[in-house]
């Protein structure tokens, strides 16, 4: 047990949270099941997304969440309204804890472990409730006095037991019954769902040169077909403002294919059986060792702080004055823009927003490097972080390598000391600039104006890439192959 008592001093509310049990010892769920379980909880993510809240009195205005509902895997007025959120805030909180050394915390302590999950699962509930109050008492529904003080219990009511549902889902998936975990399963729909949409759209859209299909390729098409100058046509489907173009898409596609390359880099560390030297294998230690976490945490942190500054903007930005009002644009100043949205255009907000283009990084220099380096570095500390607490660091997998009586190659005697400091050599390399070749695809593809933002292509790519290998490990293993970390 750790010496710090924090964790299990809040283990019996902990207990009140409610769980899915793994499967027991000799049980092994097939990968059919596996399958139709990630199969159902993608089917009850999709109906809570399209299930308006009861009793909001309206669904306009100015979204705080606008650039982050595809990442979040929310839907705007529905019971998915928080989306992943609170689960990721939780998660990215628990993380700078440990990090910071508030909480000491050892992942290879089961009981430590079980206590941490416990506690987190706990924290994402509170914020789901602290969100669930901040968006009904801020006025993204209506005014309290229009809605009435019971409409806006049940709209509380809703939002929480919403998010009871997804951490219940993940955790069914994480547990062993599905594949992968359904944080990322969600996020991918979301993207997945964004991009194909933005390319094959039907629904039409009226600008000043006419009306247009609003999918890329569908627009296109149409263009070829009704105009008479064809090569004007290509070039508008390129090249138009406002919509999807095919110059998004293409982008799209470079960032899709950089990324699949990038996974393909490794660092095979060579291992062998304890007692047997003829027994041989490999450690592989990916470029991206940490997937998609640093990203996904870093976008959770920016979001919240987003959805701080507006509140803090909207409510007293005009009434402030003084110390407060200074401190107010400091954090962020916003400007309401033709689409009905809120954009920084000051402040630390505005300086963690990426520059729109590549004409627009190099007009505001300032700003395109402050952000460059916010991304580079807070995706390689939140990668370095992730490998404590996730139990995959160079003293966990030394670990790991040992319960199955195996040894790196290059220490002589099974001393877990001298492996650690073997993989030290390679692992928190591979987690930090993992993370950042992942911040620097992410500016990439801001830069370019990828379909669903940079964060979001990159994030659809790695989880769909990870789907794909976690099946492949589950055929491998049914099979009764090998397979080694």
């Amino acid at each position: 047990m750790s010496d710090f008592k924090l964790l299990y001093a809040l283990k019996p509310f902990a207990a009140l949270v409610p769980d899915v049990e793994r499967p027991g010892p000799g049980q092994r769920v097939k990968l059919t099941d596996k399958m139709l379980y990630t199969a159902v909880a993608l089917f009850v993510f999709l109906v809570c997304s399209q299930l308006p809240l009861y009793g909001i009195k309206t669904n306009t205005g100015s979204d705080p969440f606008y650039w982050a509902r595809m990442i979040m895997a929310s839907s705007r007025g529905t019971c998915m309204e928080l989306g992943i959120g609170p689960i990721v805030t939780s998660g990215m909180i628990m993380q700078l804890l440990v990090g910071s050394k508030i909480i000491d915390m050892d992942s290879s302590v089961k009981e430590d472990k079980a206590v941490f999950d416990a506690v987190q699962k706990l924290l994402a509930l509170i914020i789901t409730l602290g969100e669930a109050i901040a968006y009904v008492f801020s006025g993204m529904y209506g005014s309290v006095s229009d809605l009435g003080y019971l409409n806006a219990a049940l709209i509380i009511a809703q939002l929480f037991f919403a998010g009871v549902v997804v951490m219940l889902l993940d955790e069914l998936l994480q547990q062993g019954y599905g594949l992968g975990s359904g944080i990322s399963l969600f996020m991918a729909t979301n993207i997945c769902e964004s991009v194909v949409w933005n390319a094959f759209s039907p629904h039409t859209i009226t600008r000043e040169t006419g009306t247009q299909f609003e999918g890329a390729l569908v627009s296109l098409v149409s263009s070829v077909i009704s105009e008479k100058d064809k090569i004007r046509a290509v070039k508008n489907a390129f090249y138009r403002t406002n919509a999807p173009n095919l110059s998004s898409l293409l982008a799209t596609a470079v960032i899709f294919m950089m990324v699949i390359y990038l996974q393909g880099f490794r660092v095979e560390v060579p291992i062998q059986h304890s007692k047997s030297s003829s027994t041989k294998s490999v450690y592989p230690i990916k470029l991206f060792y940490t997937s998609n976490m640093p990203i996904i945490l870093q976008s959770a942190l920016v979001s919240n702080l987003y959805f701080l500054s507006q509140l803090l903007w909207r409510r007293f930005a005009e009434s402030a004055s003084g110390v407060t009002s200074f401190a107010i644009g400091l954090l962020g100043k916003w400007e309401m823009r033709a689409t009905g949205q809120l954009a920084p255009v000051g402040g630390l907000m505005y300086y963690l927003s990426p520059p729109k283009s590549i004409l627009e990084a190099f007009k505001f220099p300032v700003h395109t490097v402050f952000y460059v380096a916010f991304m580079l570095g807070s995706c390689a500390l939140f990668s370095k972080i992730w490998i404590e607490v996730s139990g995959s660091s160079a003293k966990d997998v030394a670990n790991m390598l040992r319960s199955q009586q195996m040894r790196v190659t290059a220490v002589t005697r099974d001393d877990p000391k001298a492996m650690q400091h073997a993989l030290n050599r390679y692992i928190p390399i591979a987690a930090m600039f993992g993370g950042m070749c992942i911040g620097l695809l992410t500016i990439a593809a801001d830069l370019l104006g990828a379909v669903g933002t940079g964060t979001g292509i990159l994030l659809a790519v790695t989880i769909v890439y990870q789907f794909f290998e976690t099946i492949d490990k589950e055929r491998s293993q049914a099979m009764g192959g090998l397979i080694v970390g």
